[in-house]
């Protein structure tokens, strides 16, 4: 019985993730990184006037013409926006738009860290979002900025 017993938290550890979904509609996410931040992680160090490299591998249900990026920094439930040095996905991300149904993509892109950030733990909220402005993949990385 106790065998059986740590087998089955080893496997739920195995699967415990940093990111949550928060309403990857049109597409399945398949896995996120974020450089330096271990899958198994409660929170990731995002330390100050660095780059953070954050990676997303997905597959949209539908085909998809453009995809814009859009994160905020959600602290205490308020959306502050973090300004990215190229929203348009679909330039110099690793992906080449248009997207087809089905077919994995791999997005890669590099997140700027100022220094004028303050030292606090914020939830990412990082989205994906086709040109009708829906959802593709939706993601909530919780991080502390250090």
């Amino acid at each position: 019985m106790l065998f059986y017993l740590t087998v089955s938290v080893l496997l739920a550890s195995a699967q415990a993730k940093f990111y949550t979904d928060c309403g990857s509609k049109l597409a399945t996410v398949e896995s996120v990184g974020v450089s330096g931040c271990a899958e198994d992680a409660k929170e990731c160090i995002l330390k100050r006037n660095s780059n953070a490299t954050i990676t997303i591998d997905f597959t949209p249900s539908l085909d998809v013409k453009t995809i814009e990026t859009e994160v905020h920094g959600v602290i205490m439930n308020l959306p502050v926006p973090f300004p990215l040095p190229q929203p348009d996905a679909c330039k110099d991300n690793g992906l080449t738009c248009p997207l087809k149904a089905g077919e994995k993509a791999n997005y890669r892109t590099t997140l700027p860290v100022l220094k004028s950030y303050p030292k606090v733990k914020v939830d990412v909220k990082w989205e994906l979002k086709n040109e009708a402005g829906e959802d593709l993949v939706c993601v909530l990385i919780p991080a502390k900025i250090h």
